[in-house]
């Protein structure tokens, strides 16, 4: 693949540098489960059939100050639609979900950026797996289609585990689109990823493949997160996007909840800017609340709240000795 470190300035640039920091939306899935996603059925689908639904999902976010929102596409591509018979539809029900996005930013009194969100495949790429890396890209250019079609600025490309379908996700998306595109992991197992990529490898490899930002997303929980951020903004220049899950996922009974509060997202969010960490927001458990208090701590408009940290499991450096780290979309 074609490797490039030139600088392009993009609306992700521009609004940094106008806003200093920004702010992105929280959790997809429980809000639309909360708006009447049946149970066992795609997300994807309430684009076309409810999407009065998404777009009040996208206007809580908007309203509790969100700069980016998300588009409801992360299971987008022809191999998770196909689960739920939509692959033929694929770049209607992408066009549809960047245009319920665009609908709630553009009803908005500033400025905010729709950016297309694009999931793993749920497949694996050879030699782990049957799929080709062409067909991978195939089907991220379909899904980039659709979503620029929509009205997207940004593609947001995330959750990713393995660097073979970061590359496959990035060549389809440039070769579908001209928008920006920006890239973030999931950090589950010691820092790493399921497939075993660093934040330090991730950076050094998305910077090459010339995407517009780098970061992590969802994760297993907010200390591992948070290491693997601080060792992407020490490997690159580009912005660094932080999108964690609200702390650890807990059962109460048939409940799944999560354990970080507001405040706890919000001391996060202040933790992340002090580290040098531009843009800002939640992933799984994380309500219009908690974007509000990201956003009032990031503005100053609160203080940062006073809540414990967790402290961080150890894992082994790359040159074996113990190291102490520093504190899916649903």
């Amino acid at each position: 693949m074609t490797t490039s470190t030139d600088f392009r300035a993009t609306v992700l640039d521009e609004l940094i540098a106008e806003r200093s920091h920004l702010v992105v939306d929280g959790a997809t899935g429980t809000e639309l489960f909360a708006r009447g996603l049946p149970a066992g059925d795609a997300p994807e689908r309430m684009n076309l059939d409810m999407a009065d639904a998404v777009q009040d999902m996208h206007r809580a976010y908007v309203d509790a100050g969100s700069d980016i929102i998300l588009t409801n596409s992360f299971g987008g591509t022809r191999f998770r639609l196909a689960l739920h018979k939509l692959d033929d539809r694929v770049i209607e029900v992408n066009a549809a979900a960047a245009g319920n996005a665009r609908a709630a930013a553009d009803a908005s009194s500033k400025r905010v950026l729709v950016a297309g969100s694009m999931g793993p495949t749920g497949e694996l790429i050879v030699p782990l797996g049957e799929l080709e890396p062409a067909a991978a890209a195939d089907a991220f250019a379909e899904q980039a289609e659709g979503l620029t079609q929509g009205g997207a600025d940004v593609l947001w490309i995330e959750t990713m585990s393995a660097l073979e379908e970061i590359e496959a996700a990035v060549e389809g998306a440039k070769r579908a689109s001209d928008l920006p595109i920006t890239v973030t992991l999931s950090f589950d197992t010691a820092g790493r990823t399921m497939m075993g990529i660093t934040g330090t490898q991730a950076a050094q490899r998305l910077t090459e493949l010339g995407v517009s930002a780098i970061g992590a997303n969802c994760g297993n929980n907010l200390p591992e997160t948070e290491a693997a951020l601080i060792e992407i903004r020490a490997n690159t220049h580009l912005p660094v996007i932080s999108k964690a899950n609200a702390g650890i996922p807990e059962w109460h009974g048939a409940e799944l909840s999560y354990s970080g509060s507001p405040d706890i997202m919000g001391a996060h969010a202040h933790r992340m800017r002090e580290a040098g960490i531009q843009i800002v927001g939640g992933c799984c458990g994380n309500s219009p609340d908690h974007v509000a208090a990201i956003r009032a701590v990031l503005d100053g408009t609160v203080p940062v709240p006073d809540v414990e940290v967790v402290e961080a499991p150890t894992r082994a450096a790359t040159d074996g000795s113990p190291r102490r780290n520093r504190r899916r979309r649903s």
